[in-house]
């Protein structure tokens, strides 16, 4: 097996399906316990998806796309006749979770749209949810080895949020080209902002690259410009919860000033998605949904108040990045070169 071959594998999965249930490992726990979470039912994948048990945009459409699977079993159960009048209402209900992360109405569109047997629609409905996660193995795959074959030798690159095996159905966006390049040899140091509130790159990144033998350091978020200008940064990669048919990117929060810092000191950029992210419905960045969450997620941390008694919050979990900010947006259907609106379109 090449090097190539072996980079495009995760080493774990966080989602099996148990073709009753579905088992999730809980994000939130890690990296200090592993935790499964059994999910049998439809509201508890919108409770998982909405709480960040799951997290990451190809994650949150395969576990929505097995809650419609489990929506459709709950709902046959109850009226085999007229079931399909209140699937849909529940899958509407899934849609809600996380409004920014466009795979997650991808994920449900793909399920409603399909043709259904009368005599075993829930066989042809898994087996759709089974599609779609395989797919995205598939898919890491391949953009895998699209997006570490722009590093060049000797690399130092960066990398924000968290991107690998626990955000995807296989080996990662931005966290697999990472890993794909350091086994080629093109890589000789990782850096993961930690990534505030909820700690994402120190919790899991971190974990996900241990798991894969890949040296890591950690930087605070607001040491990311410092670090280009001092270290010689030659990447920053990141995914994406959706990508405007402009080329603008929603990204968890903090991406926008990195990239920003990026185009300061020559530091080249690549954001790494499934096609699926890109939601060519969406004009622009100015008209992507940015989720607000609670105060808590700034003023606490572990359950513990750090804040001064009575200081509110403004914690928007995503930001937008100007498609200019973007040299490299790389999908399995190919690499687009400072993307915009024109070359986007060409491309789908």
């Amino acid at each position: 097996m090449t090097q190539t071959e072996t980079a495009s594998e995760a080493l774990f999965q966080p989602m099996i399906w148990q073709q009753d249930h579905l088992q999730l490992l809980d994000q939130r726990l890690l990296p200090h316990q592993e935790h499964w979470l059994r999910l049998e039912h439809a509201d508890q994948a919108a409770t998982a998806i909405r709480d960040l048990a799951v997290r990451g945009a190809p994650a949150i459409g395969i576990t929505a796309a097995y809650g419609a699977v489990l929506a459709a079993c709950e709902c046959r159960q109850q009226d085999k006749a007229g079931w399909r009048e209140e699937w849909i209402t529940q899958l509407g209900k899934l849609a809600q979770a996380r409004p920014t992360a466009v795979n997650l109405g991808w994920a449900l569109d793909r399920m409603l749209s399909i043709e259904l047997p009368e005599d075993d629609p829930l066989a042809r409905l898994e087996q759709e949810a089974i599609a779609i996660h395989q797919e995205d193995i598939n898919c890491n795959r391949q953009l895998a080895a699209l997006g570490s074959g722009l590093i060049r030798p000797g690399s130092r690159v960066l990398t924000h949020c968290n991107t690998g095996p626990l955000a995807t159905g296989g080996i990662g966006t931005a966290l697999g080209v990472i890993i794909s390049a350091w086994q080629q040899g093109r890589l000789t140091d990782v850096f993961a902002d930690e990534t505030r509130p909820w700690l994402q790159g120190s919790r899991l990144t971190a974990w996900e690259l241990t798991r894969h033998q890949v040296p890591c350091q950690l930087i605070i978020d607001g040491a990311a410009a410092w670090l280009m200008a001092s270290q010689g940064i030659d990447w920053l990669i990141v995914g994406a919860d959706r990508v405007a048919a402009n080329g603008d990117v929603a990204n968890k929060i903090g991406t926008y000033s990195a990239m920003l810092a990026a185009r300061s000191h020559g530091v080249n950029t690549m954001v790494v998605v499934p096609w699926s992210t890109v939601d060519m419905n969406t004009t622009d960045g100015g008209n992507i949904p940015i989720e607000q969450r609670a105060d808590s997620e700034i003023t606490n941390i572990g359950g513990h108040q750090i804040a001064a008694e009575g200081a509110t919050s403004w914690n928007p979990v995503f930001d937008i990045t100007p498609a200019e900010l973007v040299d490299f947006l790389v999908t399995e259907r190919g690499i687009i070169a400072n993307p915009d609106q024109a070359k986007i379109a060409e491309l789908a």
